[in-house]
C-alpha cells in the first residue's frame, strides 16, 4: 500500500475522489496545486475521514516550470520519500472559444501537455534515482482520436499518452511503474459547459476506478472500462468517413 503520496492538481474533483480511497492510517499526502483554500478543504476532508493520516499543502502553478524540480525536492524532504505521484491537473476550454486564438491554444497546451510532461519527467528522474516508485497520470480518452469538437484538448492529451508510453518502455527494466489513466466524460466543474449525455460518469465512481487502476498496476486504464470498447470502435472508423461525422 502506498504511504507517501504526492498529488499534483490535488484540488481537482477526480484527484480528491481518488485520494479518499488511499486515505488509511500512516499515509502522508503532499497536496500540490494553485489554490490554497481548495487544497485546505481537501486536506480537512481527508483528515476528517481518517484521523491517522498526515497532509501537507504546497502552492504551485502548473506553468511554473522552474519550480517543478523544487516541488519534488520539497515533497521528498517533508515526507522523507515519495512512493506514488499522481498528476491530475488540467483545463477544458470550450473549443469554439479558443480555436482561433493562438495564445489561448498555447496556454491550453502548456497546462494540459507541456506541464504534465515536465512533471512526469521530474517524477521519473526521482524514482529512477530512488530505484522504485509509481507515477500515475490522468490523460483522457479524448487523446485517442482527433475530433472537430475538441482537437486542441484531445491532441494535448494524446501527446501526454504517447510520452508516457515511451517513458514506461524506458523504465520498465527499472521496476518503476508508469500508469496512464484515461477517464471518459465525467460530470465535474470542468465539464459543466458540455451538453448532458448518458455517457457521463460521477466523479466518485471515476475516483474509485482510478484508485483500482493504480493498485492493480495497469499500464493503461480506461475509466470506466467500457470506454476502451467505445474508443476502439471510434479509432477503427476510416478517416474518409470519420471526418464527415458530427463528433
Amino acid at each position: 500500500m502506498y504511504k507517501k503520496i504526492l498529488i499534483f492538481g490535488a484540488s481537482s474533483e477526480l484527484a480528491h475522489q481518488t485520494a479518499i480511497h488511499f486515505a488509511a492510517p500512516g499515509v502522508h499526502f503532499f497536496l500540490a496545486g494553485r489554490e490554497v483554500q481548495k487544497l485546505q478543504t481537501i486536506s480537512d476532508d481527508l483528515t476528517a475521514r481518517e484521523a491517522k493520516i498526515k497532509t501537507s499543502i504546497y502552492q504551485i502553478d502548473a506553468l511554473d516550470f522552474d519550480l517543478h524540480q523544487k516541488l519534488f525536492e520539497d515533497a521528498a524532504a517533508v515526507m522523507d520519500e515519495i512512493d506514488l505521484v499522481i498528476i491530475a491537473h488540467g483545463t477544458l476550454a470550450a473549443q469554439e472559444e479558443i480555436q482561433n486564438n493562438i495564445d489561448d491554444i498555447l496556454r491550453e497546451y502548456g497546462i494540459n501537455c507541456t506541464s504534465v510532461i515536465s512533471l512526469s519527467s521530474h517524477a521519473a528522474t526521482y524514482f529512477e534515482n530512488l530505484g522504485r516508485g509509481t507515477l500515475a497520470v490522468l490523460s483522457s480518452v479524448a487523446g485517442d482520436r482527433g475530433r472537430a469538437s475538441n482537437y486542441i484538448y484531445g491532441s494535448a492529451k494524446g501527446a501526454v499518452s504517447l510520452y508516457l508510453q515511451g517513458l514506461r518502455n524506458r523504465l520498465f527494466k527499472s521496476g518503476i511503474k508508469i500508469i496512464t489513466i484515461k477517464p471518459g466524460m465525467v460530470r465535474t466543474k470542468m465539464t459543466a459547459h458540455m451538453a448532458a449525455s448518458p455517457l457521463f460518469s460521477k466523479p466518485e465512481d471515476v475516483g474509485k476506478g482510478i484508485y483500482k487502476a493504480i493498485i492493480s498496476g495497469k499500464d493503461v486504464a480506461y475509466v470506466p472500462g467500457y470506454w476502451k470498447i467505445i474508443m476502439a470502435i471510434i479509432k477503427s472508423i476510416p478517416e474518409s468517413i470519420f471526418k464527415k461525422l458530427s463528433l
